[in-house]
């Protein structure tokens, strides 16, 4: 907590209260004053007094109250006498300092540095060192969902997500650019996949029903450490990029879930290019039409079973069998076989892959 910011209310009550009044720390050292002399001067006596318990104490000529977390008070706030008066302003200002410390370690010093831990901003042997300055509880399981609005709108996006997360000494809502914001949300040890993507699901809804826009969400793997963080906010920004290009209808995308297209997707190009040269006869994937194509991804759908995909299509069973020809003669690939059915699938995603041509992280 700056100091310079406590000096800077202090002044301004300075003419509010025409009492010295300042704040001093747990060692009794004065932080802040109306009277600039005093700054730095110590006082473990005072200390000693003040911060024994909750209540207003007086000592030699001046009343003291504490202020900051409830469990541990930080600082406290001195006023000079002994009257009731200064028991009242030394109340007032401590209430005031309390609320603005919190908010300044809640929406400032403490989002930044989450910030600069999933952006890989801060060297890692200084993650810890900031987190105990910060009473960071560094070990809580946390688990970061990466929300775009490729829309935009007139409201907030920020302010909705942040409205349902309120509890900003657990989670943490964070602007990473205009269309993404990043939620660093405290979860339970051992939660389930599922309730992740559940929650996931209730913060796209709210935005849909507040906003009226929708929302693509990517969720990253939890994690027990701070440390950790930039992993699983990577592994978000992974999701929704690889979501964007194998699966273009989910609006929910988790880093688990993503099986081979998540292989694919770290592949290099040209080694991509040339698995489509050596499976394919050059030229004969393209040749294939829509309708094609959608025959091919109902077959895949119902597991290669001839007589349900054909009852799914509406068409006669020898019908379908005839388009299965012709696939294996322009390819070279039957898709009744399995081995040559994952071939097709791959380089499916593989050449979707290299037409979305995607950003990687």
């Amino acid at each position: 907590m700056s100091s310079r910011l406590f000096q800077g209310v202090i002044h301004q009550m300075r003419s509010a209260v025409d009492r010295t009044i300042g704040i001093i720390d747990e060692s009794g050292t004065i932080v802040s004053c109306s009277e600039l002399g005093k700054i730095g001067e110590i006082n473990a006596g005072a200390a000693s007094h003040a911060f024994d318990g909750g209540d207003t104490v007086v000592y030699e000529g001046c009343t003291y109250k504490a202020f900051g977390s409830q469990i541990h008070p930080e600082y406290a706030v001195f006023v000079e006498g002994e009257d009731e008066m200064a028991e009242k302003f030394a109340d007032l200002s401590a209430v005031s300092l309390s609320n603005l410390k919190q908010y300044f370690d809640e929406k400032y010093d403490r989002s930044i540095f989450i910030k600069n831990v999933i952006l890989d901003n801060i060297l890692p042997g200084d993650i810890y060192l900031k987190a105990r300055e910060l009473r960071f509880n560094s070990e809580s399981s946390r688990v970061v969902l990466l929300i775009r609005v490729p829309d935009q709108t007139d409201v907030s996006t920020f302010d909705v997500i942040q409205n349902l997360f309120p509890d900003k000494t657990k989670d943490f809502v964070i602007n990473i650019n205009e269309t993404d914001i990043a939620l660093i949300k405290d979860i339970k040890t051992g939660i389930l996949p599922k309730d992740i993507e559940k929650l996931a699901r209730s913060i796209a809804d709210s935005i849909n029903t507040e906003l009226y826009t929708h929302a693509i969400i990517g969720i990253g793997t939890p994690v027990a450490g701070i440390k950790d963080l930039a992993k699983s906010f990577k592994e978000a920004q992974v999701a929704l990029e690889v979501g964007k290009v194998f699966d273009t209808e989910r609006t929910i995308v988790s880093y688990d879930s993503l099986g081979i297209a998540r292989l694919i997707y770290q592949l290099p190009t040209t080694l991509c290019e040339m698995f489509l040269h050596e499976v394919f006869k050059t030229g004969s994937i393209d040749s294939l039409d829509q309708e094609t194509l959608f025959t091919i991804q109902r077959f895949f759908e119902n597991n290669l079973n001839v007589s349900e995909t054909s009852r799914k299509l509406f068409v006669h069973r020898n019908t379908l069998v005839y388009r299965l020809e012709k696939i294996k003669k322009i390819t070279g690939l039957d898709l009744r076989e399995f081995d040559d059915a994952i071939v097709f699938k791959v380089a499916l995603m593989v050449k979707k892959y290299l037409d979305a041509n995607p950003v990687k992280y």
